[in-house]
């Protein structure tokens, strides 16, 4: 199955080192091969990219890599294909507009029975169970909120009880955030950690590289990573209960 990968953060805060060890899922400790992508929000935009290359082969996951993109929410994915071809269209994150804001979501599963999904308003481009499930989930939000609502924690409560519907068709592990919230929704496995002062070193599991969060940040700084297997090998991750959902906004769990 695919791999996820996310970060809310209360400052802007790159995610290169997070996004070194996912790559080498995408064809060196994983099999991971179908493609790959990523997506940073700044401000009311956000930018993609993506890559149905392998992310261990890929020129674009080097520039990603290299280039210290800052960012308080980011949703990243690496593919192994089950519902349609490896190609652009079918790699994730998926990205669509719903209340004048761009939301981003990234699916790890496969389903059953998702070309009944009925999603209205919004039509997949590509041919996935994934993308189409997306599309479905905002649907509902769409005909259930017509405006933005005021309630947030409440809105993402009914995203989990339509998640809950999905994960009855398979297996659902899914990333969605709007650049402000960052929502995980766990069916089989999805693990977080929020890292805050006093900060320490970590060392990626897929790498053999260290880094000492000290010399990179600032006492006030609160970052939250979000992955389907723990990164790193020397600090203590949580697992998500399956068939239930984390919120973070800023880096904190809401």
């Amino acid at each position: 199955m695919c791999e996820l990968l996310g970060m809310s953060a209360n400052v802007p805060t790159d995610i290169c080192f997070s996004f070194t060890g996912l790559v080498q899922r995408g064809g060196v400790t994983g099999p991971h091969v179908d493609g790959w992508g990523i997506t940073f929000y700044e401000g009311k935009g956000c930018r993609s990219f993506k890559d149905p290359a392998p992310s261990c082969q890929s020129k674009v996951a080097e520039l990603v890599q290299a280039f210290p993109i800052k960012s308080q929410a980011v949703i990243g994915h690496i593919r192994q294909a089950n519902r349609g071809c490896v190609s652009l269209e079918n790699t994730h994150p998926f990205t669509r507009e719903l209340w004048g804001q761009n939301w981003t979501y990234a699916h790890n599963g496969q389903l059953k029975g998702y070309k009944q999904l009925d999603t209205g308003f919004y039509r997949p481009v590509g041919d996935t169970d994934s993308e189409r499930a997306f599309c479905w989930l905002l649907e509902q939000l769409r005909i259930k909120y017509p405006r933005k609502p005021a309630n947030m924690a409440a809105m993402f409560k009914f995203v989990a009880s339509l998640a809950d519907q999905l994960r009855e068709k398979g297996v659902f592990n899914m990333l969605l955030s709007n650049g402000e919230f960052v929502m995980a929704y766990c069916s089989t496995n999805l693990h977080w950690i929020t890292r805050r002062a006093p900060f320490g070193e970590a060392q990626l599991a897929d790498a053999d590289v260290t880094i000492d969060f000290y010399k990179e940040t600032t006492p006030n700084d609160v970052v939250t990573m979000i992955a389907t297997q723990p990164l790193t090998n020397n600090e203590q991750w949580q697992k998500i209960t399956s068939g239930s959902y984390v919120l973070f906004k800023d880096g904190e769990l809401q």
